[in-house]
């Protein structure tokens, strides 16, 4: 026996191969190598459930599974955008095919290895010795992430890049993703340039492209992206940053054109399968809508994938196009995962909602409304998010297109654009939601001017020199209007004038008791978006939650340099 490493002996791998003989081959290598606790996977899906439950230190995963819909590859990046992979596990690709795409495709996913049959056993075991000690030799800087100390580790990344150690491009990559988690978005864009002047690396170039679009420079964004996507066309990942920056300028019909893009190279993504069904739905097309959001529902219905909003917005288009059947399976299996899954108040909306319609479709009209009813009795609720806003005015305009009667429902209507109309893309995403029942949009688009009628009003005082008569009026609408812009509009005019105003830090607590409030409420939209980033790698942290966002009211230092342009490795 020849053992891979003195920690070997405590190991657990998995090996995934459809091919049996394949698949014992393999296993052996690794029982011969030490590696003491296998288990093995005939299918990608077997895998995932095992990945998704289990935790291993080596996975061996085919690329080609003749039958299946998934490659080896897609299963990587669905790990990896779901934060299932930590970074301690060495995933290794095997696979007969050499063509130069998926080689390039394995390096932008940060894949540890990519071995081509046939090969021997020795090779593995090289592939897997260097992996292992890739990891023992950024253990420092895993650490520190693991004890959540995001600072110090990425701190410990920019010294190993500027001083040239050992894996200090993946160093430079771990500490680009810890800055942008920190919203030190110069940094992490300085870095990632260095990176691209010493290796012209995709992703490196995706990198800067996602820095422009987290400080708010879609433009920027959107211009680093086609200049990307012109030389690496199958870049998955640059066409889902494309998306977003779509998304995020409220130019819903192509955004729905780039996630088809992105789904094509990669049919078997459930993410990228739920993010362009519910884009088709607000883009109108309920039979795309329906046919990608039960095509996500059979390939990972009980993944840690899977988003349960598919479900509704699955839901509503089945509701359009009256299939009651198929309506009543979505509201079955939202009962079951809400049963599962304990209190959860977003669960629980989701289930009155889909409840509503099927009862609706079946005829029970006054049932309908009363669910529907229980649903408007909530829209000042602090913990009412746009998913929620948005999901409440498609399933009024759909009953009400259907001919219920909901009381108030015009105020109803009124009151969530008032509360939700914060930029353009959510004002687009507002206006898609209420598109099934025309009268609506009316609606919709008086509740935005509304919005900017007041902070007008008030900010007239500021021209007029009485800078405390315009925060008064701020506040006043705010909090009639539960609108996250006009707190903004406040919190900038206090901070400018700040000497003109009495009693500012009264404001200041005025101000950050609604920001805490409505932290929920004001979460930006997630249009199917998995935990991970496109293009970003997975970080996880000493969070126990699972979120690898750093924690709120974390201090984020700023004075630390930026770093200097290197020599290629």
């Amino acid at each position: 026996m020849m053992m891979l490493d003195k920690d070997i002996d405590r190991a657990h791998a998995l090996v995934i191969d459809g091919n049996p003989s394949s698949r014992s081959i393999i296993t052996a290598q690794l029982r011969d190598l030490g590696v003491p606790n296998i288990v093995q996977a005939p299918r990608l899906s077997d895998g995932r459930r095992r990945l998704e439950t289990q935790r291993f230190d080596i996975v061996v995963c085919e690329q080609v599974f003749p039958g299946e819909d998934m490659t080896g590859q897609e299963l990587l990046e669905d790990l990896r955008r779901a934060n299932l992979l930590p970074y301690d596990t060495v995933f290794v690709m095997v696979t007969g095919e050499a063509r130069y795409e998926h080689v390039a495709e394995a390096a932008e996913s940060a894949l540890d290895s990519y071995l081509l049959k046939p090969y021997a056993a020795s090779t593995l075991c090289e592939r897997l010795r260097h992996a292992r000690h890739r990891k023992r030799s950024l253990s420092q800087i895993f650490a520190a992430m693991e004890a959540g100390e995001l600072e110090l580790a990425a701190a410990l990344c920019l010294k190993r890049y500027r001083e040239q150690g050992e894996y200090w491009l993946y160093a430079a990559r771990l500490g680009a993703e810890l800055l942008l988690r920190l919203s030190r978005h110069d940094i992490a864009a300085k870095l990632y340039e260095a990176i691209i002047e010493s290796r012209a690396v995709p992703w490196a170039r995706l990198g800067v492209a996602r820095t422009q679009v987290d400080a708010g420079q879609l433009n920027q964004a959107r211009k680093s992206l086609e200049t990307l996507l012109s030389s690496e066309p199958d870049y998955a990942d640059a066409w889902d940053v494309m998306g977003r920056v779509q998304v995020e300028q409220g130019r819903f019909d192509e955004a729905l054109e780039t996630y088809r893009k992105a789904a094509s190279l990669t049919p078997g993504s459930i993410p990228r399968l739920q993010k362009q069904g519910l884009l088709a739905y607000y883009n109108g097309d309920l039979q795309e809508a329906e046919k990608l959001l039960d095509r996500a529902v059979l390939l990972g219905v009980n993944s840690k994938m899977f988003d349960m909003q598919s479900l509704v917005v699955l839901g509503l288009a089945r509701f359009g196009l009256k299939d009651a059947k198929g309506l009543q399976r979505c509201k079955e299996n939202l009962e079951h995962f809400a049963k599962r899954g304990g209190e959860n108040e977003r669960l629980e909306r989701f289930v009155i909602l889909v409840t509503s319609l099927e009862r609706m479709a079946a005829g029970q009209k006054t049932r309908a409304v009363e669910l529907a009813e229980t649903l408007t009795a909530q829209r000042s609720d602090a913990t009412l998010d746009i998913e929620a806003a948005c999901n409440l005015l498609a399933l009024l305009a759909e009953l009400t297109q259907a001919g219920a009667c909901i009381e108030d429902v015009g105020t109803c209507v009124l009151e969530l654009a008032r509360r939700f109309s914060t930029s353009r893309s959510v004002g687009e995403l507002l206006t898609r939601a209420v598109a099934r029942h025309p009268p609506f949009l009316e609606l919709v688009e008086q509740g935005h001017a509304d919005v900017l009628s007041l902070s007008e009003k008030a900010m007239n005082h500021v021209l007029e020199g009485h800078a405390s008569r315009a925060l008064e009026g701020l506040m006043e609408a705010a909090r009639s209007t539960l609108n996250a812009k006009l707190v903004d509009t406040a919190a900038a005019t206090l901070q400018r004038y700040r000497q003109k105003i009495e009693n500012p830090e009264t404001w200041d607590a005025s101000i950050e008791d609604m920001r805490r409030q409505y932290a929920l409420s004001w979460a930006a939209p997630r249009l199917g978006q998995g935990e991970r980033a496109a293009g970003a790698l997975v970080l996880r942290t000493g969070n126990a939650s699972g979120n690898t966002n750093p924690a709120a009211g974390q201090a984020v230092r700023t004075d630390s340099p930026a770093p200097a342009v290197s020599p290629a490795a």
